[in-house]
């Protein structure tokens, strides 16, 4: 079995990657020891061509022209060709992409195409209270018609992107991302007793604001708590970052406590471990999210979490018995979730031993692999 991959997003040292390229990084290798080849194919950060084995990953990493209008256009087409070449020398079994993938993508009869939900235009434009963009709106729904299946990272995910768009009768099914539990394994480094820890992209839609907001409110309870901030940073089309936006808009206002908010910047994913174990709680209040990797990786880790209650939130925290959900709008729930914690230091090992126990159960990569596994073969064999 061969799959090739569509991303842009494959880890490459020096650049920023999001949760997608984390998940293939994860998921990849993990098919290569069950002898399934994995190639990846994506447009490059520079417009020169790379190839890069790694580990058994092929990853091509293209170049293609990027002139202001026609950038789609061209760009599909050399992942079109990409794919032609590959499959001519060593055929492919599954194409697979995120929701807008397929859009102009040539298909080749031999081979079946799926959509992994990760997240597309119709689902955040909802939860972000924007309006449908015409042309990324007819890039998915294009997309979508192309797809021989789909893969959904949550049953949220699932049920809401349904309501926009059409799986067209096709196979829909439920596969969560796994969690890489021995590299998010508990570490017994000291805890910073009162430490915040947030990772992620550092932006409106993480919750970062409210998380900020609500620190006042936590240090009229303990004076002596403090906030990290990890992540890549968000920029505005005037070059503005979300870091700077909040700085001016928030933590100005602070006064003597702006001290004790620390941003960080982004930190390489083998560094991430080592964050979560220092954190006395870990707070991830995301506006929406299809599922979320941040949350069970602190999770497996046996930290105490505390969650979006929005979206696929209660699929991935039950509330006080493996961490807690936090209405991610307000500041005032979000403090009062963190001060509970503070507050209970006796009930908090049992949530945590929870925690990584439902980790190891859910989102374990090797489960995770052999489920995406036999959904491959069903639908080679459809």
């Amino acid at each position: 079995m061969h799959i090739c991959i569509i991303t842009h997003e494959y880890p490459k040292p020096g650049f920023a990657h999001g949760g997608i390229g984390s998940f293939i990084k994860t998921l990849a290798p993990k098919l290569i020891e069950n002898n399934v080849q994995v190639s990846i194919v994506g447009l490059n950060y520079d417009n020169v061509y790379e190839f890069e084995d790694d580990n058994g990953v092929q990853v091509h990493r293209l170049s293609y022209f990027n002139k202001r209008g026609f950038g789609w256009y061209f760009g599909a087409k050399a992942i079109s060709n990409k794919i032609a070449e590959i499959h001519s020398q060593n055929p492919i079994s599954v194409v697979e992409s995120s929701e807008l993938g397929l859009a102009f993508l040539t298909k080749i009869p031999e081979i079946k195409y799926v959509i992994r939900l990760h997240g597309g235009h119709h689902f955040f434009a909802e939860s972000e209270n924007r309006k449908i963009k015409f042309w990324k709106g007819f890039q998915e729904k294009r997309s979508f018609k192309k797809a021989d299946a789909f893969i959904a990272v949550s049953n949220y995910v699932k049920d809401h992107t349904g309501k926009f768009l059409s799986y067209h009768s096709k196979p829909v099914e439920l596969i969560n991302y796994p969690i890489n539990t021995q590299l998010f394994a508990p570490i017994s480094n000291p805890v910073q007793k009162h430490c915040i820890v947030f990772v992620g992209s550092v932006c409106e839609k993480k919750g970062v604001r409210q998380l900020i907001q609500s620190f006042p409110m936590v240090k009229e309870q303990f004076p002596d708590a403090t906030l990290e901030i990890y992540g890549r940073e968000w920029f505005f089309p005037n070059g503005t970052s979300f870091t700077q936006l909040m700085q001016q808009e928030e933590v100005s206002k602070l006064g003597a406590i702006s001290k004790d908010i620390h941003f960080h910047g982004l930190i390489n994913y083998d560094q991430i471990p080592d964050k979560y174990s220092r954190a006395h709680v870990c707070v991830f209040p995301s506006h929406m999210e299809t599922q979320g990797l941040v949350a069970p990786e602190a999770m497996s880790m046996k930290k105490m979490v505390i969650f979006t209650n929005k979206g696929p939130g209660p699929e991935t925290i039950t509330d006080y018995e493996t961490g807690l959900l936090c209405d991610p709008h307000n500041p005032h729930d979000i403090a009062t979730k963190i001060n509970w914690v503070f507050a209970n230091e006796n009930q908090i090992p049992t949530i945590e031993n929870n925690a990584r126990e439902y980790v190891l159960g859910k989102f374990s990569v090797d489960n995770i692999v052999q489920k995406n596994i036999a959904f491959y073969q069903r639908i080679i064999s459809s």
